[in-house]
């Protein structure tokens, strides 16, 4: 769809003169075709050069930023958007409820403990880092509650490191461990011991990348060097494990999975006939191409598994501990046409008449709560929930319970803790998290169907001030559309101010993400990429003809897997969008195996060593597709120099190339922010990434965002 320009705002100033980037590339032949990568020189952060563009780049987006009219104002409207604090739910141990929580006012969240209905904080990331660096990337608890595992890691890096700390004193017992990234920890009994994952010392690979991983069990105390391996020798690099125990240290079930794939394999060992240095697994098949999660209990019943084995959309089975096959299975809950399997819970404390299965859906992306026997799946009620929003894992008593805790959140609520007691049937706020922060007011949600190319119905949420297209409006129109990942409704402070403000904010749910269940992923990977473009394509073009956005004044939105969807839109229609945010984006998708970790998502794009995947990759590689002389919207590319994942030199090479090619009236300019990475990161910084990037669209859209609203 062709759009007209946006309404006159007066005479644009003189563009400043983009920094010099001579394109010095090579030219290489793959399977046959010749392709041009001028600005290789930019993946190289240590090169002077770089160096040197970067920094004039720098300054470059400096004297953009500076012309964004109320940018300091709305950071203050986010921080304060951010201020509220929040809490996950509690991991009830020995008594103990451990969760993460982050009070009003403080930039990080802490690992806080409650007991006896007291609470204190056990682990405060600014304690050890007042510059707020260093992040708490995971954390798992003993199954007495004594001892808490906790990983830390630096600089936005991802790269942690773990160590033990005593519940009692907040004291350091073990460690520290090096070479682990976000690992699972499976605690045995007692906690004298756990399994969990650390890559390989770069000399025992070749080549010394050190990107191969292996299960390991660690004695507490002892030196890491000493840890027995458990699992993983002579399997690619590029598998990532699990690694979970029964509470009572039964059994123990290591997963592993080929990067991303949208399928695992599963082993099992009962601890009860081998040594936990030996354990004998025994692989437990349940289909070839399936994803199957085991719910672990206590006791020698059978295995409870969430799996898209014969489901794509999940379903709840229970399996013999000596199952060598899903024909040996027994559905309890079954695939729902409609809904797509979250998670589930077993609720079985001696105050209830009959166990009860705790089962989380959503029905095109919002959450839903039922209750079910677990001894025959058949309905028991429903949970009613505040509102159309998103629910998260489930947590329960391992000992057995009528309890289950729960996050919610949606698009303008933040998240609270809720606690569900299946005796009373009650659901309510957990009083162990913060106060709970009331809804954003002024903003309404619908949920829109937009029809893609093929005449797949492709649903979007559009937040707005009136909840109807009253009239065509500057709109933000954002997705991801990648690895099974759903844009579920969760609390966005970015749009609050914009919608205020008289904006309209939408998140459209395209194939390649999950909302639909693992077939509607599967449609938007590899070979049917392009359906995730031609449904985002159909989000643009509806938002248009239903009358919520108005022509010139559209912008497009996306971060990370959302920041290649977002560039695909740019260069395949720049005349329909006035501006373009990609925050952490993949562009480069011939080379994109060759960094961060684009190895592990070769299941999800291809790979450009197959002479057919790469075809496909470079005819929507966005870096490959900027064209000269062509009026490019405004673009803001914002990379993250601690990012472990996404590579910051594909923003660079594409900045460098539509700044070339570029004829618009519209800057291209690049935010570097250093000391964060993809992950976790402080409030503060969120508000400021979030106000750059909405003052932004508010200077290039045409919003007057300087009143905007109460925050």
């Amino acid at each position: 769809m062709t759009v007209s320009p946006p309404r006159d705002a007066g005479p644009t100033p003189p563009r400043p003169p983009y920094p010099a980037a001579p394109r010095s590339g090579p030219v290489e032949i793959v399977h046959g075709r010749p392709v041009r990568d001028p600005y290789r020189w930019l993946e190289d952060p240590g090169d002077p050069a770089t160096a040197a563009w970067c920094a004039a780049q720098d300054l470059l987006y400096a004297g953009e930023a500076a012309r964004w009219r109320g940018r300091e104002a709305l950071r203050g409207r986010m921080a304060a958007l951010l201020a509220g604090g929040g809490s996950g739910p509690p991991v009830p141990r020995g008594g103990r409820e451990f969760h993460l929580r982050r009070e009003a006012g403080r930039e990080l969240a802490v690992l806080a403990v409650r007991e006896d209905g007291r609470t204190r904080v056990l682990l405060d990331p600014l304690e050890a880092d007042p510059a707020g660096t260093t992040v708490l990337d995971a954390w798992e608890p003993s199954w007495e509650g004594d001892l808490v595992a906790v990983q830390l890691s630096s600089g936005g890096t991802e790269h942690s490191v773990l160590r033990v700390l005593s519940t009692a004193t907040g004291e350091t017992v073990d460690g520290p461990v090096d070479r682990v990234r976000r690992s699972p920890v499976a605690w045995l009994p007692g906690g004298r011991a756990f399994y969990y994952v650390r890559r390989l010392p770069p000399g025992r690979v070749a080549g010394g990348a050190g990107r191969h991983r292996r299960v390991y069990l660690h004695e507490v105390g002892a030196p890491a060097d000493r840890d027995t391996e458990i699992f993983g020798a002579g399997r690619p690099e590029t598998q990532y494990y699990t690694v979970a125990t029964s509470p009572d240290g039964r059994l123990l079930v290591v997963g592993a999975s080929e990067g991303t794939a949208p399928r695992n394999e599963l082993w099992t060992a009962d601890l009860t006939r081998a040594a936990p240095d030996r354990p004998g697994l025994r692989r437990l098949p349940h289909g070839a191409d399936a994803r199957t999660v085991v719910r672990l209990r206590p006791g020698d019943g059978p295995l409870l598994l969430r799996t898209t084995a014969g489901a794509p959309r999940g379903r709840i089975a229970a399996a013999p501990r000596d199952a060598t096959g899903p024909d040996r299975w027994r559905t309890l809950v079954g695939e729902r046409p409609d809904t797509v399997l979250q998670d589930f819970a077993v609720l079985d404390g001696p105050a209830l008449d009959r166990p009860l299965l705790v089962v989380v859906r959503t029905r095109h992306a919002v959450g839903e709560v039922t209750l079910h026997d677990a001894r025959t799946g058949a309905p028991a009620g429903i949970v009613r929930l505040p509102g159309q929003g998103t629910v998260t894992r489930l947590t329960v008593r391992q000992e057995g319970g009528h309890e289950a805790w729960f996050a919610y959140t949606d698009h303008v609520t933040p998240t609270v803790v809720l606690h569900y007691d299946a005796v009373t049937g009650r659901l309510r706020p957990w009083p162990g998290g913060p106060p709970a922060v009331p809804a954003a007011e002024g903003v309404s949600v619908t949920q829109e169907v937009a029809r893609s190319l093929d005449g797949t119905e492709v649903r979007l949420f559009v937040m707005s001030p009136t909840g109807r297209p009253d009239r065509p409006r500057p709109a933000v129109l954002t997705g991801y559309g990648g690895f099974g990942a759903s844009m579920t409704p969760g609390f966005t402070p970015q749009a609050v101010p914009w919608v205020r403000a008289g904006g309209v904010y939408a998140v459209a749910c395209v194939r390649g993400g999950g909302e639909e269940g693992e077939a509607w992923h599967r449609a938007g990977r590899r070979e049917h990429k392009h359906n995730t473009f031609d449904d985002f394509d159909a989000a643009a073009d509806h938002l248009l003809r239903a009358g919520w956005a108005a022509p010139g004044r559209l912008g497009v939105l996306g971060s990370s897997n959302g920041g290649l969807l977002a560039a695909t839109a740019l260069t395949r229609r720049p005349q329909t969008y006035a501006a373009v945010v990609c925050a952490a984006p993949l562009l480069d998708m011939v080379r994109y195996e060759l960094s961060g970790m684009g190895a592990s998502w070769r299941d999800e794009y291809g790979s450009a060593r197959d002479p057919v995947e790469f075809a496909r990759l470079l005819a929507y590689s966005p870096y490959h597709r900027v064209r000269e002389g062509t009026r490019y919207p405004a673009v803001l590319l914002a990379v993250f120099d601690g990012d472990t994942r996404v590579d910051p030199a594909h923003a660079r090479k594409m900045c460098a190339a539509l700044q070339w090619a570029g004829t618009g009236d519209g800057p291209v300019v690049l935010r570097t922010e250093r000391g964060v990475g993809h992950g976790t990161r402080g409030a503060s910084r969120s508000a400021g990434l979030y106000a750059d990037v909405m003052a932004f669209f508010a200077h290039h859209l045409d919003l007057d965002m300087t009143g905007g609203g109460p925050a």
